[in-house]
């Protein structure tokens, strides 16, 4: 009752544009914010920052460290309880498919963050940051850890994260590492693969790394990613996919 009433008299206070993001914020959720500025701060990203004092800006970063610290312990939760007799070894990898950039961004999509972020930015979205709507959920995740607690904040990972987005029988059977596929066909084949960074691009805060695959010395594909690993993983599932050694 005391938390009812106190949303009744925050909500009062709301002007048109809070209302809007309160509501969407519920509807994603599951339940009304508390302290509605996390969820704002959530949907500011570091390109938007603002500047409170003495140079000092604000974004949604130290929200994204946290969200990813309670979405990687949730996770493990999940998957800790739902093998019982699987080992070490199988849990970090479903875990680090699930919990990965790429599959963020999916989601982070699904439920509707563009919209939000895009409110909330005033339209200036920088949309050449691919990961950005992964980087907004684990942000969102952490103002829900902060606004409601951990087990609400569990409940929310679980059952409008996981369950929806995630089929797990094909995430489990799903060979997603490229590289060492391509590895792999290289030592059966006698083949000489060697990974060359080619170029780094962007600033400081975001890079971009291109990585050329060569086979035997000739060069075979390019991977571009925000990542020195990403964009080999990049230029492996290329090669893969030319070798026919995936579907």
């Amino acid at each position: 009752m005391k938390v009812l009433r106190l949303l009744r008299i925050q909500e009062l206070t709301y002007d048109k544009k809070d209302k809007r993001l309160a509501s969407a914020i519920k509807n994603m959720v599951g339940s009304r914010p508390l302290n509605l500025s996390l969820y704002r701060l959530a949907f500011r990203h570091a390109s938007a920052s603002k500047e409170i004092k003495s140079g000092v800006k604000i974004s949604n970063e130290r929200l994204e460290y946290l969200g990813d610290a309670v979405l990687g312990t949730v996770v493990a939760e999940y998957l800790f309880q739902k093998f019982p007799y699987r080992d070490e070894g199988f849990l970090t990898e479903t875990r680090s498919r699930i919990v990965n950039r790429e599959s963020l961004n999916q989601v982070g999509q699904k439920i509707g963050l563009p919209k939000i972020v895009e409110t909330e930015m005033d339209g200036k979205v920088p949309y050449s940051f691919k990961s950005l709507y992964g980087d907004t959920l684990e942000a969102l995740i952490g103002a829900v850890y902060l606004d409601r607690g951990y087990y609400f904040c569990r409940r929310f990972v679980y059952e409008r994260l996981i369950i929806p987005f995630f089929d797990l029988d094909n995430i489990i059977t799903t060979t997603t590492n490229f590289k060492s596929k391509i590895i792999e066909w290289s030592q059966r084949d006698n083949k000489e693969v060697d990974f060359v960074l080619k170029s780094v691009a962007g600033s400081q805060r975001f890079k971009e790394f291109t990585v050329e695959l060569t086979i035997s010395g000739s060069s075979f594909s390019e991977g571009k990613g925000s990542t020195k690993k990403k964009a080999e993983q990049e230029a492996a599932k290329i090669a893969c996919e030319k070798l026919h050694l995936i579907l």
